[in-house]
């Protein structure tokens, strides 16, 4: 009974087939220290800190969605924690009533020296991006990036007592999907989660070559299969990735599959680029600009909480991406959030 009552409150985020919003992931930032080769082009052109949302107007869009009934936002970038007083806006939204989860995800590059002041602002789980261990791979991938300092970031997070410590390894065939098992060995080692995830078509990047890499989850779990027994598990942290446990650990291995198993069904989130769109799907094309809603409407909370309400009856049934959808969308994904 009290489940009807709040599901139908006019401040409850439902879209036009049933599916309640309770989940919000808001970019801070399109910048990061790297150059993922499936996230963006080489020579990305980063978005005038002017066309950014503010902390502050960042935090009042968390607060609406928070009066909207939302509970767990997640911060994400590009690379969130090279935003100038990111830990600011950890702390405003941690402390908002009603929120029961505030989570990010990050490269790791800053974790070694940021990790005890990120948990301290009210971060209670992290992702961690983290697509190879061999040194020389991790730097192609990444463009530029240096993998000791993402390891020492690990040991950090451990160390900062986070309540849950999630790896998210995109899989690239040819690239590196050989370290599968070693992947899962070294999560097993730290006693931490890791998720793979199939690459997602969002952005022209040149040379690469999306269908020429596309790895699916049933190709990776066929892998680790020959090494590990994975038991299916009903468990979920409230996004879309599909859970197995390794018994015998305090390991549990996902599976992001936006091409080969889509979970649009019960899909509930949105999420708030950096520049201020809302998207009411990862996979289209539709944005609302709630930028020019905050700079035109200061500090009127009701009218921003209105649209945002009206807004979720623009929310798709599902994407369309697929190996033969042959469709990428016009947005980097550093500029969409991770």
């Amino acid at each position: 009974m009290t489940t009807e009552i709040v599901e139908s409150a006019p401040t409850a985020l439902i879209d036009r087939f049933g599916r309640r919003i309770t989940y919000l992931r808001v970019s801070v930032t399109d910048r990061c220290d790297f150059r993922c080769v499936y996230c963006m082009k080489p020579d990305q052109r980063f978005t005038p800190r002017d066309q950014l949302l503010s902390l502050e107007e960042t935090a009042q869009v968390a607060r609406a969605f928070v009066g909207l009934g939302v509970c767990k936002i997640r911060l994400t970038g590009g690379e969130p924690l090279v935003r100038r007083n990111v830990l600011w806006l950890m702390r405003e939204v941690a402390s908002l009533p009603g929120l029961d989860e505030l989570v990010i995800t990050t490269n790791g590059s800053r974790l070694a020296e940021l990790a005890e002041q990120v948990r301290a602002a009210g971060v209670r789980r992290i992702n961690i991006s983290l697509d190879s261990l061999r040194p020389e791979r991790f730097r192609r991938i990444t463009r530029k990036g240096d993998l000791a300092p993402v390891l020492r970031g690990i040991d950090a997070a451990l160390a900062a007592g986070f309540e849950r410590i999630k790896l998210n390894v995109v899989i690239l065939r040819h690239r590196n999907h050989d370290e599968i098992p070693d992947l899962v060995r070294f999560a097993v080692n730290k006693g931490i989660n890791i998720s793979f995830i199939e690459e997602m078509p969002v952005g022209q990047i040149g040379e690469h070559d999306r269908a020429e890499v596309f790895y699916s989850s049933d190709s990776i779990r066929a892998d680790l299969q020959s090494h590990f027994e994975l038991v299916p598990t009903t468990e979920t942290t409230g996004g879309p990735a599909r859970y197995y446990r390794i018994p015998g650990t305090e390991t549990r291995v996902g599976f992001i599959s936006p091409h080969s198993h889509n979970f649009c069904g019960d899909c509930n989130r949105v999420r708030v680029t950096a520049e201020g769109q809302l998207l009411p799907c990862l996979g289209q094309e539709q944005v609302l600009d709630l930028r020019r809603i905050l700079r035109g409407h200061p500090g009127d909370e009701a009218e921003l909480g209105r649209i945002i309400r009206d807004a979720m009856q623009s929310k798709p049934k599902g994407h369309e991406f697929g190996p033969q959808a042959n469709r990428t969308l016009a947005r980097h994904m550093n500029v969409t959030g991770g």
